[in-house]
């Protein structure tokens, strides 16, 4: 099970939320204070429904989610479950006499779109209707757009909801709301209700609301005191219909649920799955609770003392929704969030997202405190699987990557990864259109390509380059006039400005000085434009050695490529920072034959190895179109095989490689090898392979992979 660090705060909540809906069905304090019930029932109590209509959004929709498979997926669940919930209060409804009613089966359409076809069910057709809403309004016009058009459609509703005396003394309004009841019979769906939350939800989740945890409390706690006068004026007046829909209610969850999300932890399905059973059945448990009182004859007790009624049912529910998620797990297990090594793969990589999310908190750690991460995800993150990279940096809240190519970008943003992406490579003027559709940022090489590009006439968000030495890419620092122009282009939104340090991972003398006057050259540019009245974007500046021997620097955004999967780009490389980095990828083959070989008999290509006495070879599945560079053939490298090393002997071939086990007693086919990784107590890191072929790591990392399995966990 994926151990892996998420918004737990949001889980804890879901319980909380639980319990307060069935407040809302049991009027706990009704036998004490009809205003206190009112307030903890009609007015605290109305913030459970908006918290999961934006976990939903939360999750699934954002700014640039460009897939649609989650909305798929949401409606395929939420419909399943909806379906089994009506089917569950059949009964009630016979009972009840719903089937005996005139109109039936417009009554019946009715309620399964809008009303639910038992009382708390309308929250699941309204999470359908909003996220599909919600969801269509930003993928067209945006998430600030989207926003308003739900706040409008949300400020509809509350004339029909908690303000409808107001619209009954307007004559259009009170015809207009009076047809509008005739197709639902409440204005709380998922028309003018649920959409503004999820778009909320979204708006939280792709970062577009910055407030640090302590503001999101002050703001909760402001709001929510306002939204408590508003619910109390509106009832002291008696104009509500419905006491669902309040001004201050949009405010108060944005700052809660914003709140929600700085408490980190292990996420809990389990919470999950019982928080929506409990709502499911609680009412269930209402009718059980009541039928028992009545029969043993405690109504007294269990039925009139709204208080003890709200516990018995609380608790009876909670108990119904343990056993029932005890049984799921024992009739279904849940399919898991990652992929194991099952035995068949004839080589695989495995990727440890638990340390890839510990080296980047711990890089973000040491950025400076307005500094942000910029994930360099390019060359399928350095062999480590970009998009898996990818959402599982999205999921604790990095929302800035780079890559090299436009169709990195683009498997990215079609894989519903949400954020800035940058690509830092050249991409051809003729495929404007798209960096425009999918919202991907394009680097300005010089000023010539960024004239060619505003030709296209697609806004298209962009980050100059700057050389400021390196002579790769970029502007030069000295043309101030035409970066100055290139701000001023009508197509081209300059989002960011940047450079690179080409010997940042070097402290010698010389490569320090040079870095500096790489340093001061690109601030000196950033003083010349601010100075003729040029807003200034986000800049960055440093890659991973640029932050861990700068660390000084103050950027918004450090582009954090080979430090973040855990490796140096040389074992032998030095650096200010010290940071408590693991390493994330491991390379794992299997033996598939063993050879005995004589004395004097050789092995492979070239007849490098001659064995110098009776040995046995194993063949190892893996070669060098798998990424292994054949410079460590003929001793030049090992591998761990149950804990020990074994050198790899004769020529390293395009699929397969030779290893020398005479040493070990215990082997045989189908065991395990270790390339790069852990073994018992031994390691083999990335940077003793790359040294071993005369290569960085980066260069090793970045070509494996074509045909290896990778594995998550």
């Amino acid at each position: 099970m994926n151990k892996k660090e998420g918004y737990a705060g949001i889980d804890y909540f879901r319980m909380i939320a639980a319990f307060l809906i069935i407040a809302i069905h049991t009027s706990p304090l009704a036998t004490y204070n009809n205003t206190a019930d009112f307030i903890f029932t009609r007015i605290v109590a109305r913030t459970a429904v908006p918290f999961f209509f934006m976990t939903s959004g939360f999750f699934m929709i954002a700014e640039y989610n460009y897939n649609a498979d989650k909305l798929k997926t949401f409606i395929k669940r939420t419909s399943y479950i909806y379906g089994i919930s009506i089917a569950l209060y059949i009964p009630v409804n016979i009972y009840n006499g719903y089937f005996t009613a005139d109109n039936l089966l417009p009554n019946i359409l009715k309620d399964i779109v809008f009303d639910g076809t038992f009382y708390h069910l309308w929250y699941l057709s309204a999470a359908i209707i909003g996220a599909s809403i919600a969801w269509l309004l930003v993928k067209k016009i945006g998430l600030k757009l989207a926003l308003i058009a739900t706040a409008i459609i949300y400020i509809i509703g509350l004339f029909g909801d908690s303000y409808f005396g107001f619209s009954l003394q307007i004559p259009f309004l009170k015809s207009l709301y009076t047809n509008l009841f005739e197709v639902s019979d409440y204005t709380r769906n998922g028309i003018f209700f649920a959409p503004i939350f999820f778009v909320l939800g979204g708006t939280i989740a792709s970062e577009k609301w910055h407030l640090s945890l302590r503001n999101n409390l002050i703001g909760f706690i402001v709001s929510f005191f306002l939204m408590l006068t508003e619910g109390l004026l509106l009832h002291k007046w008696g104009v509500q219909r419905h006491d669902s829909m309040y001004i201050m209610l949009i405010p108060c969850m944005l700052f809660l649920f914003s709140a929600l999300t700085y408490l980190r932890g292990r996420r809990s399905s389990t919470l999950r799955n019982l928080a929506l059973i409990i709502y499911i059945i609680h009412p269930m448990l209402i009718i059980v609770v009541r039928g028992f009182a009545k029969t043993v004859g405690l109504q007294a007790l269990l039925i009139d003392n709204s208080f003890v009624h709200y516990l018995v049912v609380g608790v009876s529910s909670a108990a119904a929704s343990f056993i029932l998620v005890a049984l799921m797990a024992r009739i279904k297990v849940e399919p898991k969030e990652v992929c194991v090594y099952d035995g068949t793969d004839r080589s695989w990589i495995e990727v440890n997202l638990d340390n890839l999310m510990h080296n980047a908190r711990v890089l973000q750690a040491a950025m400076p405190e307005d500094c942000k991460m910029m994930a360099v995800v390019k060359a399928e993150g350095y062999g480590h699987g970009a998009l898996a990279v990818s959402k599982c940096l999205n999921k604790i809240g990095i929302t800035a990557f780079a890559v090299a190519t436009i169709d990195e970008g683009l498997k990215l943003r079609q894989g519903g990864i949400q954020g800035e992406i940058l690509i830092m490579g050249y991409t051809s003027p003729m495929r404007a259109k798209e960096l425009h559709k999918y919202e991907l940022t394009q680097t300005l090489l010089d000023y010539d390509y960024a004239v060619l590009l505003n030709k296209q006439g697609y806004i298209i968000n962009t980050h100059i380059k700057i050389d400021t030495g390196m002579h790769r890419l970029g502007f030069n620092k000295y043309d101030i006039d035409k970066i100055a122009k290139t701000f001023k282009m009508r197509y081209l939104k300059i989002c960011g400005i940047y450079t690179h340090l080409c010997v940042s991972e070097s402290l010698e003398i010389t490569d320090v000085e040079f870095t500096h006057t790489q340093i001061s050259g690109f601030y000196d540019l950033l003083d010349i434009l601010s100075k003729q009245g040029i807003k200034l974007p986000q800049t960055h500046i440093q890659s991973s050695y640029g932050l861990l021997n700068y660390p000084e620097i103050e950027c918004n955004y450090a582009r954090i490529g080979i430090a973040l999967y855990g490796v140096f780009s040389s074992g032998n490389d030095k650096t200010k920072l010290q940071l408590d980095l693991h390493p994330v990828l491991s390379l794992k083959t299997r033996i598939v034959l063993i050879r005995a070989i004589t004395k004097g008999e050789s092995v492979g290509y070239d007849r490098k190895f001659i064995a110098t006495r009776d040995s046995r070879i194993a063949i190892l599945p893996i070669g060098y179109a798998d990424g292994l560079p054949r410079n460590i053939s003929c001793g030049n490298g090992s591998v761990l095989i149950h804990g020990y090393r074994v050198p790899i002997v004769g020529r390293v071939c395009m699929d397969q490689l030779t290893i020398d086990i005479t040493d070990i007693s215990n082997t045989e086919i189908g065991d395990i090898v270790t390339i790069i990784g852990k073994d018992g107590q031994d390691e083999i890191f990335a940077t003793e392979v790359a040294e071993n072929s005369d290569s960085i790591t980066n260069e090793l990392l970045s070509r494996m992979g074509g045909r290896l399995k990778l594995v998550n966990y």
